[in-house]
């Protein structure tokens, strides 16, 4: 049959500056093939589920057969073959909402999105199960945590001293991003709190607009900018772009609707959330961070408190196929913490995750 494809390209979502340049495609095959070009082991499975009466759309599980825990492969496979629905047409996700047990509403991301066939069999060497979905490009790593988010390939092609420096930077970025905007917001809600020393954090022309509101609508333009720039064509992109995040956030300013304070914090939480490869858990962040603004609002530093208890809360129940989703900081686990926060050299990746309760924990062959 001559189906209609295309040819692997770099991925548009998880560049790197050096590496390997191909991505997955629409086509099954072919990323089945682009992964045993990486791992040509025997035990490694690609296992076909028929997903939807109508649709019959492919589905593969692929794991290494003498890593992957059986109990995990078995549950994946049982959950795919008791899917009830005449077809998957939005691919992955549609998947995802079906293999995926507990809160539904969780804005938390439990599984992780790749183009790269590289990062995939990393994972399966790791002893996690992947799912390829036909006719879509992106592979589904089960299972997750928190973690797995906030790292990224680009770390692996630096030296460890680069890299780990690279991977707390995104770290610190993507929390900064979440704290920095409400913080700054219930201080200068309540000043008597700020020492005498950060008292020019304050706003010297706070605007016209309540703070808080401005925040609110900074927060909503941002977004609509964000959606702009993906909707229109690629050629359009940068000049959207540029109206939105300069034009319009100077002349705001310069007419007295918003404080320099509220662009600068809100373009600074903006290029955190950014920092990270993973889109669902950015705009997970964007979520919670309007929360967050919407607590101090109404409540001011209280809320800001009772906000971040709250998402903390969810962060520790949240799990991936049962699976701790801040593991190995809850519960601790100080090697694996140091392989979570640093990227180590790889001659001292010898274990797998002991999370994963891999068959084979020793990646060495003696």
């Amino acid at each position: 049959r001559g189906i209609p494809h295309r040819s692997p390209e770099e991925s548009t979502i998880e560049k790197i500056t050096r590496g390997s340049r191909d991505s997955f495609v629409e086509i099954l095959p072919f990323n089945t093939a682009l992964i045993r070009r990486r791992l040509r082991d025997p035990q490694l499975r690609f296992e076909i589920v028929k997903v939807g009466s109508r649709s019959q759309t492919d589905i593969a599980v692929a794991y290494i057969k003498d890593i992957a825990d059986p109990r995990l492969i078995h549950t994946i496979k049982q959950r795919l073959n008791a899917i009830n629905i005449d077809g998957v047409p939005m691919g992955e996700k549609a998947v995802e909402e079906f293999v995926l047990r507990g809160n539904r509403w969780n804005p938390l991301p439990r599984v992780r999105y790749t183009e790269r066939p590289d990062v995939v069999t990393v994972h399966l060497l790791e002893g996690h199960v992947c799912l390829l979905v036909d006719s879509s490009p992106h592979v589904m790593i089960l299972p997750t945590t928190f973690w797995h988010h906030v790292q990224h390939a680009e770390e692996y092609h630096h030296n460890p001293t680069v890299g780990s420096y690279l991977r707390l930077v995104r770290l610190f970025g993507v929390l900064l991003s979440l704290v920095l905007p409400p913080l700054w917001l219930g201080l200068v809600f309540q000043p008597l709190l700020l020492p005498e020393s950060l008292t020019f954090l304050g706003p010297r022309d706070p605007g016209v607009l309540p703070l808080g509101f401005q925040f609110l609508l900074a927060e909503i333009g941002v977004e609509l900018v964000r959606m702009a720039t993906v909707h229109v064509p690629s050629a359009q992109s940068t000049a959207l772009g540029f109206i939105g995040s300069f034009m319009l956030g100077e002349f705001a300013t310069k007419v007295g609707l918003f404080g320099n304070e509220v662009i600068f914090y809100t373009a600074l939480a903006a290029v955190g959330t950014f920092a990270t490869p993973s889109v669902e858990l950015s705009m997970a962040m964007r979520f919670f961070r309007l929360l967050l603004l919407l607590l101090v609002v109404s409540f001011k530093l209280p809320g800001l408190i009772v906000g971040l208890v709250a998402i903390f809360a969810l962060t520790v129940t949240t799990t991936s196929f049962d699976y701790p989703y801040l593991w190995p900081l809850i519960p601790f686990d100080f090697k694996a913490m140091k392989d979570v926060l640093l990227r180590l050299p790889m001659p001292l990746k010898v274990m797998r995750p002991a999370l994963l309760k891999p068959l084979d924990k020793d990646r060495r062959d003696d």
